[in-house]
């Protein structure tokens, strides 16, 4: 077993031979992080490592990709595979491969190879460290055959560190537990899903389902498990549980996410935030441990808005900000908000619903770990990430309106054209918000609607969403791409209408909050990293009553969310818990 007083301790020749075999064929990259000596931690140690890969220059890191086998190739069959190889190979199955499955590999190794000019490589072993299926490896060559060579050379480089992670944790003896008991719960709360979605073998919790009504039981038990004091079900179905302090009375702090899901749903967003609490708390009442405050920890039952059009209605509950117009809102089958919260148990009264609005003094402030959403983290190899600001946002929907003509017929310079002035409208919008920091602009939805091959675009359905990290910087952002698409149409000849549907202000980060989060990551050895958050999280709704900030936890897939790839590895759960651990003991020095 390794340490790190004996690597601080070695000679470089030492500290090389001490890593030997966690970069396959790579001593070059245990030579550069020697520089960065001493190591405070063993997060500290992988840092120093990534970054010397990343300064190491394309082709250096092209060669270590090259150093790595192919999965079930010539160097396995022949034996001449590294003993960390051999073993990870081993525990995958890929020894036992059917003669089919043995024969779709070579294919698919041999195209791969062909398009991008190294070998696949992925971490057998996984995001939990137990083992990829001789199936998922497959279906990941299969899908990663079609990335762009840049983006398929970066994660090549992001699984190579991965499988390093996963070898160090090896030769230290060390092993991500609270990481996996996170990782396993968020597959425990996948094992619910709705119909038809669950015949697919797709994630999907939407508020009040029977799906959803089975998430609420397993996440009270949990937390009657991890030693929470008292226990409930809110009067909109949020999960509450409270860990007491010291002394009766203490002011509390408040955690938490929302558990419900978008249909076809990753299994981390939201409830990472709720898993990672609840190992925290249940290592508190383990060590029988009291704080000077107390920890509320809400799973909140809605964020998403996709049974019904009220986002954010759990942790609206909290902050007073329910709207009673909600509970007459019905769903695609006609039931009504009221109707499915009776069915559920729960009052379904507006006199209910306002008694859980929190006393803000009672209160030191609310955190919130999340997954990040976005390819952030992924890109910089970093794990964590502090939050600033969760942007505002104001979106628009509607369309151009042009004239509908031959388009053999139609000479270029007499056109209307409703699709060429969107086109128009997407690339001012873009080029509006990549000129202010932080600031995004998006015209998710152009169409044509009835459109036909022969016939120059009359109508185009468009719309636009606009965010920044302050509400002045939004609207800025948004009177310039609105602006630009008034001068578009008056010189293209088009009309356009376009209906606001929905504003929301930025929630920046408190200072005090922001400055506790940023320690954590730092105790860690870890580098800390502000970024924005682009998209809405229960935070920002908190963010009306007390003050807040988030973590964010770095995604796999290049942080795909809302989708079935949607993933973290248990070593990046393990240092989120740590990180909300740490929150926790500076905040009782306090």
């Amino acid at each position: 077993m390794t340490t790190l007083a004996a690597l601080n301790a070695a000679s470089r020749d030492e500290f090389v031979a001490l890593l030997d075999g966690v970069y396959e064929h790579s001593p070059w990259i245990a030579a550069a992080a020697f520089e960065q000596r001493p190591f405070a931690t063993l997060a500290a140690l992988k840092h120093a490592l990534v970054q010397a890969v990343r300064a190491g220059g394309r082709d250096a890191q092209l060669a270590l990709l090259r150093a790595h086998p192919e999965l079930a190739g010539k160097a396995m069959v022949a034996g001449t595979l590294t003993a960390e190889s051999s073993g990870e190979q081993q525990r995958a199955g890929l020894t036992a491969c059917t003669p089919e499955e043995f024969a779709t590999i070579q294919r698919l190794n041999a195209a791969y190879n062909a398009r991008f000019g190294w070998p696949f490589i992925v971490a057998v072993r996984g995001p939990r460290g137990s083992g990829l299926t001789r199936t998922e490896i497959i279906a990941t060559l299969q899908r990663r055959l079609a990335s762009h060579p840049e983006v398929e050379f970066a994660e090549c480089l992001r699984q190579v560190h991965r499988i390093a992670e996963i070898r160090l944790a090896e030769k230290f003896d060390t092993q991500p537990h609270q990481g996996r008991a996170v990782w396993d719960r968020a597959e425990a709360l996948a094992a619910f899903s709705e119909p038809p979605y669950a015949e697919r073998g797709e994630l999907t919790v939407t508020y009040l389902s029977a799906a959803h009504r089975d998430c609420a039981r397993l996440l009270a038990r949990w937390m009657q498990d991890c030693g929470f004091d008292s226990v409930r079900e809110d009067a909109v179905g949020n999960v509450v549980g409270v860990y007491e302090g010291a002394t009766p009375g203490a002011p509390r702090l408040l955690t938490g996410s929302h558990y419900d899901t978008v249909r076809n749903a990753g299994r981390h967003d939201g409830r990472l935030g709720i898993l990672v609490a609840l190992e925290a708390v249940a290592a508190l009442k383990a060590e029988g441990r009291r704080l000077p405050f107390a920890i509320e920890l809400v799973a909140f039952a809605e964020e998403e808005g996709q049974r019904y059009a009220a986002t954010f209605l759990g942790s609206s509950a909290l902050t007073g900000d329910f709207d009673p117009a909600w509970l007459d809102q019905a769903d695609a089958a006609g039931i009504t908000m009221h109707d499915a919260m009776r069915a559920a148990g729960l009052p379904a009264t507006m006199e209910a619903i306002a008694a859980e609005r929190r006393d803000p003094a009672c209160y030191l402030g609310y955190v919130e770990v999340h997954i990040e959403q976005g390819p952030v983290l992924a890109e910089l190899d970093l794990p964590l990430g502090v939050v600033t600001s969760i942007n505002g946002s104001r979106r628009w929907t509607g369309q151009i309106t042009g004239l509908a003509s031959h388009a053999g017929t139609t000479p270029m310079d007499r056109r209307r054209d409703a699709a060429a002035a969107a086109a128009e409208f997407v690339l001012a919008a873009e080029r509006r918000a990549a000129a202010v920091p932080d600031a995004v602009a998006t015209v998710g939805i152009v169409e044509v609607p009835g459109g036909s091959i022969n016939v120059v675009p009359g109508r185009c359905r468009i719309s636009l969403d606009v965010r920044a990290t302050s509400d002045a910087a939004r609207d800025a952002v948004a009177d310039a791409v609105l602006a630009d698409l008034a001068e578009i149409a008056r010189r293209r000849g088009v009309d356009f209408t376009l209906t606001p549907t929905m504003q929301a202000p930025a929630a920046p980060s408190a200072p005090a909050w922001l400055a506790r989060w940023e320690s954590a990551v730092a105790a860690l050895g870890l580098p800390v990293h502000r970024l924005p958050s682009g998209a809405g999280h229960d935070a920002m709704t908190l963010h009306r009553l007390m003050p807040q900030a988030m973590l964010f936890v770095r995604g796999g897939e290049l942080g795909i969310s809302h989708n079935p790839l949607e993933t973290v590895t248990d070593d990046d759960a393990e240092l989120a818990v740590a990180a909300f651990a740490t929150l926790l003991d500076q905040l009782a020095r306090e």
